[in-house]
């Protein structure tokens, strides 16, 4: 039987002003929107569904929107990085922590001890931690395994996931993430590893959706990434790219060549860079809570990017480095507060803008024929879930129509 919504305000994010549609209703079977519209403009063969109490949600005027979608996280591993939270603030640096052990190396080691279950147990509150706020999609990447063996754990685990919970799962492969220390000094090797050997397995496993790779300084160069996308490339697999975090790499443009799905960070992208992202659609990926928790203070380009009309997207980054964070309606609040994002910017960026970042075209959207993953909240404007921290304004979420 359909379900119709009603008694609501739709925010359709088909627009850049959120498509708001008052006194509005929406119809919903299988799992699929199948009309919305104004309430007074109901089709005749639904109307009966007003008296089906089973078939009918009453929105009691609150906003119905797309579930949100948080496009970049990190969000199986093992062990916790909060000891060295403490030592930062008692002082210490981040080399030091890094020559004593620290840092991601400490993440890889535990991520490798740590079993298929354990890491599917730890990720799960993670991930439920985000559903309860609404969201219906999750991209999780790898990147603290760094070996053929655990980098494919990870996917498994993060595929897992999307079995056992009311939420999707994309799943990236960022083997590319650090040099593992089987590597040391010896990053060509590593990434021949890389194209030779675990991108060719995740492919064949089915465990990858996209392919990632930290373009940096203290990551990998400009010429490694690019023999990643290439191999990436020749296995079906679209490309996206840590870019521009610390310092100009020219990742962006890299990826923008490469017709990548997005670039993400971005604090030092330069004109060149927004000008190929433009042309190329790559989505910009914005992480205001890596830029808190590392208290940078290099602001990403927004206005040039809003200027430049490149889409921009929002995510939590979930990681347990740089943005232990697990509450996307918060990375709203961040985005505004702290890159001067409008509210209606903030929204599409974790609708619209998200699911352009992981190259889904059913979600993301209030449009006939597009996955009912539906949100429906307590406030009285979308400004609402960006200006208030501390209450959850969700009043229910559907996942695919259920």
């Amino acid at each position: 039987m359909p379900t119709l919504f009603h008694n609501l305000t739709l925010a359709t994010m088909r627009s850049d002003d959120l498509g708001i549609i008052t006194e509005g209703a929406l119809v919903a079977e299988n799992g699929r929107i199948l009309w919305l519209g104004k309430e007074s403009e109901l089709p005749t063969q639904w109307q009966h569904l007003r008296a089906t109490p089973a078939a009918c949600v009453d929105g009691q005027g609150g906003f119905l929107t797309p579930a949100l979608i948080d496009c970049h996280t990190h969000l199986v591993w093992g062990g916790s990085r909060a000891n060295e939270f403490k030592q930062r603030l008692h002082g210490v640096d981040y080399q030091a922590i890094a020559a004593a052990g620290g840092g991601i190396l400490a993440t890889v080691r535990a991520t490798r001890e740590a079993s298929e279950q354990a890491l599917f147990e730890s990720a799960k509150e993670r991930a439920e931690a985000l559903i309860s706020q609404g969201v219906s999609c999750i991209e999780i990447k790898s990147g603290y395994g760094l070996s053929l063996d655990d980098e494919l754990k990870q996917l498994r685990v993060a595929r897992r996931l999307g079995e056992a919970l009311p939420v999707r799962v994309v799943t990236t492969l960022l083997a590319a993430h650090a040099l593992p220390p089987e590597y040391k000094d010896n990053a060509d090797g590593y990434i021949d590893h890389i194209c030779d050997t675990i991108l060719p397995a995740a492919a064949a496993e089915g465990l990858a959706d996209a392919v990632d790779v930290f373009c940096e300084n203290i990551g990998f160069s400009r010429q490694q990434t690019e023999r990643v996308f290439a191999a990436a490339t020749a296995l079906g697999l679209p490309v996206k790219l840590h870019a521009e975090q610390l310092s100009d790499q020219d990742g962006a443009r890299l990826v923008a060549e490469y017709n990548g799905l997005s670039a993400d960070h971005l604090e030092y992208l330069s004109e060149q860079g927004i000008a190929a992202m433009a042309g190329s659609g790559t989505v910009a990926v914005l992480l205001p809570g890596a830029y808190y928790f590392l208290r940078e203070t290099k602001l990403p380009p927004i206005e040039q990017l809003r200027a430049a009309g490149v889409n921009m997207a929002i995510a939590t980054d979930a990681n347990p480095g740089t943005s232990p964070i697990m509450h996307l309606p918060l990375m709203m609040h961040m985005a505004c507060t702290l890159f001067r994002f409008t509210p209606e910017e903030a929204w599409l960026g974790v609708t619209k803008h998200a699911a352009q970042a992981l190259g889904l075209t059913d979600t993301g959207v209030l449009e006939e024929g597009m996955r009912a993953d539906l949100a429906l909240w307590q406030i009285h404007a979308p400004e609402d879930l960006c200006y208030e921290l501390g209450i959850n304004r969700l009043v229910q979420r559907w996942f695919a129509g259920a």
